[in-house]
């Protein structure tokens, strides 16, 4: 059964803020409404018994420091989902754990603090797995409650599915983004890696890691990145009006097999919808060695993970605490050496630069791939599996989720993808190849 939702788009809904067109304390109220209409069924806040009468503060307090439009921020009086492994002043970090919270706390996430200092308002913490790994947490896919909604950044994903917020952070060491994205018809956009800073969020493996959000369309991904990415080029060469278009590469080969069935369906009627709209369509075989860089890329994950939890004392303080599946990753990765982390960092660098000539030898500006192997799976103990973004998320590239139609009356998502660095290009024909998605 689907809950119900609203559109939410973050451009307009900055727009009508920052100048006065709806009423910052107005609209935080009718989010709270949102919020005990939906959230009983969704389940993608972190529960907060003071949510209302901080939210309407934070409005008030907003308002009466800006009144002129003039000197408003670009996010001004906008609520923001934030998942709960960022810091935030205020509100505790549970990171979808059992740990006491103060265990956990530290200082403000930097990308939380660049959105109120866009005039950014904070509606709450969105649920997450246990530490972003698998461990579920309560959120249901708004397009199926019996279904997932992905994760790790479950509860981000879901709020803005459903209007409950037009903008909510998630993160991304392997598919945590594109993923749920996907399975819940929504944007999602994984920058380069590094691009974004990452101060103030628990790390799953600080070498993997990226700050990620969701938006319902590419022009509000476009907006936030504008303010979240480091030395970002908003010009002509950008401009989703005077850019020409991609030319899109297809990953053929054992990479691409990993997709489903259906999935592979849905997908080459995408493809097929981007070829009759006039993109020039190449196929070209990649990431033949997909099973060494899934290998290598769940290894460093694993070691990267036990030094951040045995570092902190969580792990050896609490480990009876930790779900299974969390306790399994930290103890696989405990027994990783020294030598085989670098090595397995030299090999990625290898895997990026291999990644680099084949765009270069066939002339590929973009990569298009599922961004699953197919819809949401049944029930909400599984998140799915993120092998079709694990590859990307392993080179630093920035990726996509354009929302491209329907399984099974389930969304799934065209996975985009384009070299390290290239965001600003990435987002400015992500708009195009949405639109084309949208014809239909």
């Amino acid at each position: 059964m689907a809950v119900n939702t609203y559109p939410a788009s973050l451009v307009d809904t900055a727009r009508s803020l920052r100048t006065g067109e709806r009423s910052v304390p107005e609209y935080a109220i009718e989010l709270c409404d949102r919020l005990d209409e939906i959230e009983p069924d969704v389940r993608a806040f972190v529960p907060g018994s003071s949510r209302r009468e901080r939210l309407q503060v934070a409005a008030s307090t907003v308002e009466t420091e800006s009144p002129d439009p003039a000197d408003r921020g670009p996010l001004y009086g906008v609520p923001v989902g934030v998942k709960d492994i960022f810091h935030v002043d205020g509100l505790p970090t549970r990171a979808g754990s059992d740990l006491p919270p103060e265990t956990l706390a530290g200082p403000e996430a930097t990308v939380v603090r660049e959105l109120r200092a866009a005039g950014a308002l904070v509606l709450g913490k969105t649920h997450t797995t246990e530490f972003a790994y698998f461990e579920p947490g309560p959120t249901r896919n708004p397009h199926d409650r019996e279904h997932t909604p992905g994760g790790s950044s479950s509860g981000s994903a879901a709020a803005v599915a459903v209007g409950e917020c037009p903008l909510a952070l998630g993160s991304q060491t392997i598919g945590s983004v594109i993923r749920p994205a996907a399975f819940c018809g929504i944007v999602g956009l994984k920058p380069t890696y590094g691009r974004v800073p990452i101060e103030g969020v628990i790390p799953v493996a600080p070498s993997l890691d990226n700050v990620g959000w969701f938006t319902q369309d590419v022009s509000g991904a476009r907006l936030a990145a504008a303010i979240l990415c480091e030395n970002w080029a908003a010009g002509t060469a950008e401009d989703p009006k005077t850019l020409d278009r991609p030319t899109i590469g297809v990953p053929d080969g054992p990479y691409f097999e990993q997709a489903s069935s259906e999935g592979i369906e849905a997908f080459e009627q995408q493809v097929e919808r981007l070829d009759e709209a006039g993109y020039e369509i190449r196929r070209v075989s990649l990431f033949d060695d997909i099973g060494s860089i899934d290998e290598r890329h769940e290894t460093l994950m694993a070691a990267e993970m036990a030094i951040a939890h045995g570092e902190r004392r969580w792990y050896p303080a609490y480990a009876d605490r930790y779900a299974d599946a969390t306790a399994d990753l930290i103890e696989t990765g405990r027994a990783v050496s020294a030598g085989t982390i670098g090595d397995v960092r030299t090999d990625r660098e290898a895997t990026c630069e291999a990644l680099l000539e084949t765009m270069e030898r066939e002339g590929i500006d973009l990569w298009v791939s599922p961004a699953a192997p197919g819809p949401a799976p049944e029930g909400i103990d599984d998140t799915g599996d993120p092998v079709m973004n694990l590859p990307w998320t392993h080179v630093g590239a920035p990726a996509l989720t354009v929302p491209a139609g329907t399984v099974g009356g389930l969304p799934v998502g065209l996975q985009c993808t384009a070299r390290p660095m290239d965001d600003e290009r990435l987002l400015a024909w992500g708009e195009g190849i949405e639109a084309t998605l949208a014809e239909r």
